[in-house]
């Protein structure tokens, strides 16, 4: 009994395809080709990688961030309120408070409530107003750090997908190249 032939046609027409050893003079190419693209993709991660480094050492925060800092730096008000806040958000603030209350209880007036009250009431009117100056800044700085974000990713997806059709291309291109593609017999 003899065993068919590999390189016959299969049913329906189509040829087989060559087995391993046809296959020896593209597999040679081709290994030349997989250790050359292996070389170009090495080169290319090095490459990246000095960029990233070199990104990193000139920016260390977002350019968002260092330009709401560049604002912040020109305009008097807004210094003045960030110093403002910043002392009224600490603990300092609170143990001055403290002493401040217990010195004007005892020392200063015998009945403090109606002044004290008073001063006190002035007081988180203006705290509240900076609060308030403090969280509209953070509001604004937010929203540009999102459209930022965005503005970013999306040229990242557009260059993730054009990268994506260029691979797509070179991997047909390829396929084409190292597989020969298979004749069709008209009938």
């Amino acid at each position: 009994m003899t065993e068919p032939d590999a390189s016959a046609e299969r049913p329906g027409g189509a040829p087989a395809r060559p087995g391993p050893l046809a296959q020896a003079p593209h597999t040679a190419g081709a290994d030349g080709q997989a250790a050359k693209l292996k070389e170009v993709q090495a080169e290319q991660a090095a490459k990246l990688k000095e960029m990233q480094a070199e990104l990193s050492k000139t920016l260390r925060h977002s350019p968002v961030v260092l330009e709401q800092q560049a604002q912040r730096a020109k305009d008097v008000q807004l210094r003045i309120a960030d110093r403002i806040t910043a002392f009224a958000g600490s603990m300092n603030f609170v143990y001055i408070h403290i002493a401040l209350f217990t010195v004007w209880m005892l020392f200063i007036e015998s009945k403090p409530w109606p002044t004290l009250t008073l001063i006190v009431s002035l007081e988180a009117i203006f705290l509240s107003t900076f609060v308030m100056i403090g969280q509209n800044r953070q509001a604004a700085f937010q929203q540009a750090k999102a459209d930022h974000d965005f503005t970013e990713q999306e040229l990242e997806l557009k260059t993730n997908t054009q990268l994506t059709r260029e691979i797509h291309t070179l991997t047909t291109e390829l396929h084409n190249r190292l597989l020969p593609r298979p004749t069709r017999q008209r009938s």
